[in-house]
């Protein structure tokens, strides 16, 4: 598939998917969903990728969904918003958390609205200093969709959740990291280095278990600690067997770096 609204290449184990409307701050329409979603496909069946970093073209990360696209006046018939989201948005986010392998949201700019949750759906969160997180619903009549009723409250809690949700001020990259909405605020000039090393680093690492901390972290919140720790036994039993964990034994014993295998 040629795509005309994001870029998408995988390289040395790198996957990169850059939303690329940066007319529009990469914001969404019915073609560019189109295309995530066969990128995101394709990338589940590739096995050389171990990666994925999600970012966006020009000044902005994604200014979440265009409202040229829903544009609508006083005496139109109203918009299925719902059907956006069943059709669109909650499989974007559902599939970004599934995927078997750490995921990057590399935010370069303003992160606004369905934009900002997107980010907050990926595995690590790292944003330029410049950039900043919107949470713009409420000015259009709107709740924050896209997972954000779900992801604000346990990044920031009730209080800061329902000030970003009620007020849509704009968050700096700095006071989210402070906040513990993010994992890291950039120097801007520094920001596509860290990136790829980021990338680079985490290509390297035993992937398999990468993507066993994503479910473990997440599970937690719904177990209790006796079951957490019975699924921590079942996880450890099935990594014990693996060639990354002889892998990385065998290179903390040599003193070497480990040439681990993933998935």
């Amino acid at each position: 598939m040629a795509y005309a609204h994001i870029l998408f290449t995988v390289e040395q184990g790198v996957a990169r998917l850059t939303l690329n409307r940066p007319d529009r701050l990469n914001s969404f329409n019915d073609a560019m969903h189109a295309e995530v979603r066969d990128a995101l496909a394709l990338l589940g069946h590739d096995e050389s990728a171990r990666v994925l970093v999600l970012t966006g073209a020009g000044r902005g990360f994604c200014a979440g969904q265009d409202l040229a696209d829903r544009a609508v006046a006083p005496g139109d018939a109203p918009v299925d918003l719902g059907a956006s989201i069943e059709r669109n948005y909650k499989p974007l986010v559902l599939t970004l958390r599934a995927l078997p392998m750490p995921v990057v949201a590399a935010v370069n700019g303003v992160a606004a609205g369905a934009g900002a949750n997107l980010a907050l759906a990926c595995d690590i969160v790292v944003a330029a200093k410049s950039a900043s997180f919107i949470q713009a619903f409420a000015k259009i009549g709107l709740i924050p969709d896209s997972g954000g009723t779900y992801f604000l409250p346990r990044l920031v809690g009730e209080a800061r959740a329902m000030g970003l949700a009620m007020l849509g001020d704009k968050l700096s990259a700095e006071d989210a990291e402070r906040w513990g909405l993010i994992w890291r605020a950039i120097d801007d000039a520094a920001f596509a280095a860290e990136v790829d090393a980021l990338a680079r680093r985490l290509a390297d690492a035993p992937t398999c278990a990468l993507a066993e901390i994503k479910d473990a972290l997440r599970a937690s919140a719904h177990h209790s600690l006796d079951e957490q720790l019975d699924l921590e036994r079942d996880v450890q039993r099935a990594l014990g067997a693996t060639a990354d964990y002889r892998e990385g034994v065998a290179a903390f014993t040599a003193k070497r770096a480990p040439q681990f295998r993933g998935r």
